[in-house]
């Protein structure tokens, strides 16, 4: 563990994964609206199934990354020209300001919020390309264990976990806060510019 520790950047990926989670989205819109509707209980509800699809994602992800990285060659810069396109597409989606919740609305009336958390986000092929490109980029030489991808993906679901619990437990002034439209497309567009920044690192990456 402690090797696996010394060759990962978890202050770097914790950032890059931060300002992604802080970016109003589709989990943070559906988790507000619901809390707010239906009382804290469904949103702790929805809460604990969003981590748990999360967890799963991410560490089918994980698995996936560990095996096609296992090998040296280009395909350690065509990752990080990935990693680069992954965050300016995250960039431009917080920019326009895309958060249709429509999925999760459909999916909740259909069953219970944990389950609709659960399967909505075990399916969310964006939070796996988010960690299968991202998260070499953090690792000195690029290729990933699976310990040292088991311990990202742990940062990336407990963060966005964080934010989800603060957003159910305060949804009130969370609303008014994040989901606002004009103080949330300020949010997103600030986060978008940084996220054009780490985009821009990660291009180097590939070509320094």
């Amino acid at each position: 563990m402690e090797q696996a520790l010394a060759v990962i950047d978890i202050i770097g990926f914790a950032f890059a994964v931060l300002i992604v989670e802080l970016t109003p989205g589709p989990n943070m819109a559906w988790l507000v609206t619901l809390t707010l509707s239906e009382g804290r209980r469904a949103g702790l509800a929805a809460v604990a199934g969003v981590t748990a699809g999360l967890a799963a994602n991410a560490a089918v992800s994980v698995l996936a990354a560990s095996m096609i990285l296992e090998t040296d060659g280009p395909l350690g810069r065509a990752v990080s020209l990935l990693a680069a396109a992954m965050m300016i597409w995250l960039a431009w989606d917080a920019w326009k300001g895309s958060s249709d919740i429509s999925q999760f609305e459909r999916a909740g009336r259909g069953g219970r919020h944990a389950l609709a958390g659960f399967v909505l986000n075990l399916f969310n092929p964006k939070a796996a390309l988010f960690l299968v490109a991202v998260m070499p980029q953090f690792i000195m030489g690029g290729h990933p264990t699976v310990t040292q991808g088991l311990i990202f993906g742990a940062i990336s679901v407990t963060i966005a976990t964080i934010i989800h619990l603060v957003l159910v437990l305060g949804a009130e002034r969370a609303r008014g806060t994040l989901m606002a439209e004009a103080r949330a497309r300020v949010v997103r567009r600030v986060l978008a510019i940084t996220m054009l920044g780490v985009a821009a690192w990660f291009g180097m990456k590939a070509f320094g």
